[in-house]
């Protein structure tokens, strides 16, 4: 199903995070001297975007979805989801991470993400009508204006080597 224009800010973000979880699927092993390049990105990512992204979907998408029962239980699951991925994203910003703590970021937001988009925003778009999409998509509009535009690189270490 297309992705409803109400949602698709938070799919860009989705497809932005994503894009870290691959990186860091694809790094290992990481070596200990390259875990503090992956959390300086990471706090800066979770800064900058994925902080505003959470409270934007818990102080408009979650209340939304929980008007429609069948979308309770799902919206319970990704609230404590975000409780768990804020430990992690946390525990970047303290520079306390392992490379075992920063496997598990990579694969929780992934499954995350998936979650969201694949049964929560494909389920709102069934549910939900136009009008209440699009004010949705206005909602999230203002909740999403202080999140940073602008891509943030992969530094050095935790870019991705062209395969030789």
């Amino acid at each position: 199903m297309l992705r409803d224009k109400s949602l698709i800010p938070l799919s860009h973000q989705h497809q932005r995070a994503l894009a870290l979880c691959v990186r860091i699927d694809r790094a290992p092993p990481i070596p200990a001297n390259d875990l503090q390049a992956w959390q300086v990105e990471i706090g800066q990512l979770f800064e900058q975007e994925i902080e505003i992204h959470f409270a934007a979907e818990e102080g408009v998408v979650f209340p939304a979805a929980e008007r429609f029962s069948e979308l309770v239980p799902l919206v319970e699951e990704l609230i404590v989801e975000h409780g768990s991925l804020r430990v992690l994203f946390r525990q970047a910003e303290a520079r306390c991470m392992s490379a075992q703590t920063l496997s598990a970021l990579g694969q929780q937001l992934s499954a995350h993400i998936r979650k969201e988009e694949r049964q929560l925003f494909e389920r709102m778009q069934q549910v939900m009508n136009a009008q209440e999409l699009k004010t949705l998509g206005m909602q999230l509009e203002a909740a999403l204006k202080d999140s940073t535009r602008s891509c943030i690189l992969p530094n050095k270490v935790t870019k991705l080597e062209r395969a030789q």
